[in-house]
């Protein structure tokens, strides 16, 4: 399946399951190295990270926590900037190591949003671990992004926990839209 249509919007493949996992099992033995002896809490941003956030834990062999934040600023396929939370952060990072675990880093807005919720809580680092970044797209430099899967162009991307309108998640590849 290398092209694909979602709301009569035509995609192209752009990186397949396979390449996705050997980077994911990459990132996870270096998460690993960089908190050994320490118990890290793992921040999955939800919709768009879950299945980057389940590929990833299951490389991560030290011990860790595991918790989600939901936020949604997307509608179709342009970020609105306007962030709504749906539900939050764990009440307990004080003087924890926290990785905050996104799909994509494209404009910045919602990461922000969420970094600042995390650092008021005072944790001792906090780390951003994202399968993609766009680096033409974001709007002011994000010093916690330190581990990132690929970087890409500013195009629309959908599958692997990516969506276009809700749909497109479940694809196990990640596709880009054709102009």
């Amino acid at each position: 399946m290398n092209k694909i249509q979602i709301h009569n919007k035509d995609f192209e493949i752009m990186l397949d399951y396979d390449m996705i996992s050997k980077r994911t099992r990459l990132i996870g033995i270096q998460l690993n190295v960089d908190f050994e002896n320490r118990c890290p809490v793992f921040i999955g941003v939800l919709n768009g990270s879950f299945l980057f956030m389940a590929d990833l834990l299951k490389e991560i062999d030290i011990a860790c926590e595991v918790g989600f934040i939901k936020v949604a600023s997307y509608h179709g396929t342009e970020s609105t900037g306007e962030i709504k939370e749906a539900f939050g952060l764990p009440e307990d990072l004080h003087d924890r190591d926290v990785i905050l675990v996104e799909d994509i880093v494209d404009t910045g807005l919602t990461l922000k949003y969420i970094l600042e919720k995390v650092h008021k809580q005072k944790p001792s680092s906090v780390t951003v671990c994202s399968l993609l970044f766009k680096p033409a797209a974001l709007k002011e430099p994000i010093e916690e992004l330190k581990y990132v899967g690929f970087e890409i162009p500013n195009e629309f991307v959908v599958g692997y926990g990516l969506d276009y309108d809700g749909l497109g998640r479940n694809l196990k590849d990640i596709y880009r839209a054709t102009k």
